[in-house]
């Protein structure tokens, strides 16, 4: 892997080649949450971390998988390790198959030290509550799986979840949830430091909020054609929001970019 940009202009070692498959610690240090998370809203930082084809596609054949790589994987994983929770939407989850997240042992003291749970929670934005409460996502958490909802959520549905103990947080008005409520909602839960995976309509509404504080970006070599969608979805922003490059890694030809809000 080789660091193309450094990560802070003041600390970072002056980009050059550097061959060689970094250290887990290496890549924490490198993809660190602000500390404190964030000095507005509701106190915390929301990343997201999605690959794109150099066409664009955040797909193929449905799924993000046949665009990523093992670095790609090794980084996707260090993005969970330093969580507090990964927000997903529920597509998403039922389309990737999620499961909840493991605690790793190379972590546990960074975390421990930054007094986290020992793995991340998992997040799901539902408006229809269309999830079986009895998957493993739900039942065989180490840290409890929470579902994020709007006050329209469907009552029965409502009920299936409570009956299985799943904690259910409103975070909207009507059927859907409102992205900046949801990020208030789970920081106000010790969840400062926060992940989405998208999918890309999911990522869309964060975007389209403001709520968006860093996008990792991996953009792979590879041309898919066809009409998958993008990274983010739903209706455009009115004015493009800016966001500044904070680094770029490089290997195989697999580009793995930061970028932070300006």
């Amino acid at each position: 892997m080789r660091r193309l940009f450094p990560v802070t202009e003041s600390t970072a070692p002056a980009p050059g080649p550097d061959d060689r498959e970094w250290s887990l610690d290496e890549l924490a240090d490198a993809y660190a949450y602000p500390e404190p998370p964030s000095a507005g809203g509701a106190g915390a930082w929301l990343r997201a971390n999605m690959v794109s084809s150099l066409d664009g596609a955040a797909q193929h054949e449905g799924a993000s998988q046949p665009l990523s790589s093992a670095s790609d994987m090794r980084i996707f994983g260090v993005l969970r390790a330093l969580s507090d929770v990964v927000i997903a939407g529920a597509e998403t989850v039922r389309r990737e198959g999620y499961r909840p997240a493991k605690a790793r042992d190379a972590f546990a003291d960074r975390r421990a030290a930054a007094g986290q749970r020992p793995a991340p929670a998992i997040a799901v934005v539902s408006a229809s509550l269309d999830l079986d409460f009895t998957a493993p996502l739900f039942v065989d958490a180490l840290v409890p799986t929470l579902v994020l909802t709007g006050t329209g959520a469907p009552v029965e549905r409502l009920d299936a979840a409570r009956k299985e103990g799943v904690e259910v947080v409103v975070a909207g008005e009507g059927a859907g949830v409102d992205p900046v409520r949801a990020v208030r909602a789970l920081a106000e839960r010790g969840m400062t430091r926060q992940l989405t995976e998208g999918g890309p309509r999911l990522l869309g509404q964060f975007v389209a909020s403001g709520a968006l504080d860093e996008l990792c970006l991996t953009v792979a070599p590879l041309l898919t054609a066809g009409g998958a969608q993008r990274i983010a979805g739903g209706p455009e922003v009115a004015v493009p929001e800016r966001f500044a490059l904070a680094s770029v890694l490089e290997e195989g030809g697999f580009l793995f970019t930061r970028y932070h809000r300006i």
